[in-house]
């Protein structure tokens, strides 16, 4: 197997945060779709310029790329640096950034369906109907859906900012034991 260094690792893992977190919002634009098909219709499709002919499923999965490839490179970065310039082994420093990735896509996974639950509270309660208002020609229930699942996962990636450091400190802490 092929040895990398430190920064062509770094650079590797940036670019497996941003695929990750791309593949990570095509899914979940999957559900998210199913859950609140006018959320993107009246909404999405029209903010990130998605032709009308396209396949609604297509143009779901491409709005969630779009949306979310950059969240994966900047959620990455602080751990991905401080893990270049604190892990003392390169491979280490690897799987360490491959676990991050994972830890975070299953927390924004898990925020998800957290927010598609809520979503489904809020509409079936009407409990937010006095603070939160769709936007103009946007499908009440779809929205709180779809919405909420959206946002849950915004929130989820960048709490996993903060939980991106603990496979990196742990990596940090094995391969310092190691070499003392």
């Amino acid at each position: 197997m092929m040895k990398l260094g430190k920064f062509p690792t770094f650079f590797l893992l940036m670019a497996l945060a941003a695929c990750a977190a791309a593949i990570f919002g095509a899914l979940h634009n999957q559900l998210s779709y199913t859950v609140g098909p006018d959320y993107f219709h009246s909404l999405k499709f029209a903010q990130f310029a998605i032709p009308p002919e396209m396949s609604p499923r297509l143009g779901a999965a491409l709005v969630g790329v779009q949306a979310s490839w950059w969240m994966g490179a900047a959620v990455a970065l602080p751990a991905f640096a401080y893990g270049l310039l604190s892990v003392p082994n390169a491979q280490s420093y690897l799987a360490a950034g491959i676990g991050a990735i994972g830890l975070v896509i299953m927390l924004a996974t898990m925020a998800a369906f957290a927010g598609l639950i809520g979503g489904l509270i809020a509409d079936a309660t009407g409990l937010l109907d006095a603070s939160l208002t769709p936007p103009e020609g946007v499908d009440r229930s779809d929205f709180l859906r779809a919405g909420f699942m959206h946002e849950a996962a915004y929130v989820a990636g960048a709490l996993g900012a903060l939980v991106a450091f603990w496979p990196i400190r742990r990596a940090r802490g094995l391969d310092l034991r190691r070499a003392g």
